[in-house]
């Protein structure tokens, strides 16, 4: 049989990971940037409830997948039948335990060690090792958050920022609504709109404020000022980044919300608005109306942004969104009520399970690997499409977001054929995403470490775990 290369095998991860994953997925969007976006055929979604039933009428599920035997027939391999049909029998399981018991006592991993594996397409979990420990997740966290965005959100929800004027339209309130991914020229696209609409009205010269209402309670995180993450506003430009092309940790400014209203009023400036004063921060005039709005992208794609990139200002954003959709306070507190209430509604194990934020830069924070798991097996069954985002998020082992300089060895059999979330605090490691057996079988895993001694050490051995279920 032909040696397949390294990009076949990665464009038969992805076919088939999600063919396989739940028996039959909704067929695939169109690629960007080589990663999967959500489904455009989620046209049913808008019609199904949160646990991802159809509110009326019969429930026909997503249209099915190409077979995976058959894509994988193509490339020049095939699933035995026992796989294909998602039979898992106790000698997978044994053999398993053989391969990962030695690996997850790798003196990396520290002295706290949590692991599951489950068979997407039957849900059943054939390794477990603390399983139900509960213990900090770091980023691994934002799986959940996704997951409980998305299910009381859907794929489809987009976060509005909007100008609303007085009656005169001689004050403006530029309005915050949560999106952490609006961005300067965004931000100036509201600022043509809104020059366009005042010159209609013959109007030129405004008073500027700014509403931030949308939050409740600190909207700095616990863990302080930290470039990881700027405070947490629902009005804020390139996320509150003093150097807009920054990326990962970076300076922030002091105060987001004052800064993007400060931008917006300078954007109106070159549009020949006259904004008097400096913006005021309050609410709306009375019997104010909607002048002018931009939206975020869909929130399927937003969600893909936050895992690819661990993205702990989206992150944030979701959870607040999470508990707006609930009836919850917009705050940490609230958000991390929010997420563990929606949850309950996938039906997935909770028990230890605390959301102390929505990034997992709280140490607080407590998930079990086999609620991990649990999640990514839940967003790929053919119930609940609206959840595929949580999947095909995740960073590609070698190519994407924090798995991009990872797995990049030319002999590493994983490139290409993991997808996972990582997870890093001092003394915390993780990894929990899917991979493809040699059978075309997609595992979900999630791999947890706590005491570790060395970052570089615990990723390498994390790395090993999940390699070692593509052999």
């Amino acid at each position: 049989m032909r040696r397949l290369g390294t990009w076949q095998l990665t464009a038969g991860a992805a076919v088939l990971g999600l063919a396989l994953a739940g028996g039959a997925v909704s067929a695939a969007g169109p690629w960007d940037s080589g990663q999967r976006t959500a489904e455009r055929t989620w046209a049913a979604e808008a019609a199904r409830g949160p646990d991802g039933t159809r509110r009326g009428g019969v429930d026909e599920g997503p249209a099915p997948a190409p077979s995976a035997p058959a894509v994988l027939s193509a490339l020049g391999t095939a699933p035995d039948d026992a796989a294909g049909r998602g039979e898992v029998g106790g000698g997978a399981t044994d053999t398993l335990a053989r391969g990962l018991d030695p690996l997850l006592r790798a003196p990396g991993l520290g002295k706290v060690r949590a692991a599951s594996v489950v068979d997407v397409a039957t849900g059943r979990e054939l390794y477990g090792a603390e399983a139900t420990r509960a213990v900090p997740p770091a980023s691994t966290i934002k799986i959940a958050t996704a997951a409980a965005a998305l299910s009381a959100l859907g794929p489809y929800h987009r976060v509005p920022t909007t100008v609303v004027a007085s009656k005169d339209a001689r004050t403006l309130t530029l309005v915050g609504g949560g999106d952490a991914t609006l961005d300067r020229a965004r931000l100036g696209t509201l600022a043509d709109r809104t020059a366009s609409d005042l010159r209609s009205r013959k109007v030129t010269s405004v008073r500027l404020g700014y509403d931030t209402s949308r939050y409740r309670g600190p909207d700095l995180h616990p863990i302080g000022v930290n470039g990881n993450l700027a405070k947490v506003t629902p009005l804020t430009v390139d996320q509150g980044r003093v150097d807009p092309a920054s990326t990962g940790s970076a300076e922030r400014v002091a105060d987001p919300a004052g800064e993007a209203a400060g931008t917006f009023a300078a954007l109106l400036r070159d549009r020949g608005v006259r904004v008097e004063g400096a913006p005021a921060h309050g609410s709306p005039p009375a019997g104010a109306k909607a002048l002018s709005t931009v939206l975020s992208a869909p929130l399927s794609a937003v969600v893909e942004r936050m895992l690819t990139n661990s993205d702990n200002d989206i992150a944030e954003s979701l959870a607040r969104h999470t508990a707006v959709a609930l009836g919850e306070e917009a705050s940490f507190a609230g958000a991390g009520r929010a997420v563990q209430k929606q949850l309950t509604v996938l039906k997935v194990p909770l028990a230890g399970a605390h959301f102390a934020d929505g990034s997992g830069l709280d140490r607080a924070g407590r998930v079990t690997a086999r609620l991990l798991t649990s999640l990514l097996a839940r967003a790929a069954e053919p119930s609940h499409p609206g959840l595929r985002p949580v999947l095909t998020g995740l960073p590609v082992a070698g190519f994407t977001g924090t798995l991009e300089s990872r797995y990049r060895e030319a002999a590493s059999p994983a490139t290409g054929l993991v997808r996972a979330k990582t997870g890093t605090l001092t003394g915390v490691n993780a990894l929990s995403g899917t991979a493809v057996t040699p059978t075309g079988r997609v595992l979900a895993f999630a791999f947890l470490a706590s005491d570790t001694a060395s970052p570089a050490d615990a990723q390498r051995a994390l790395d090993a775990l999940a390699t070692s279920l593509t052999t």
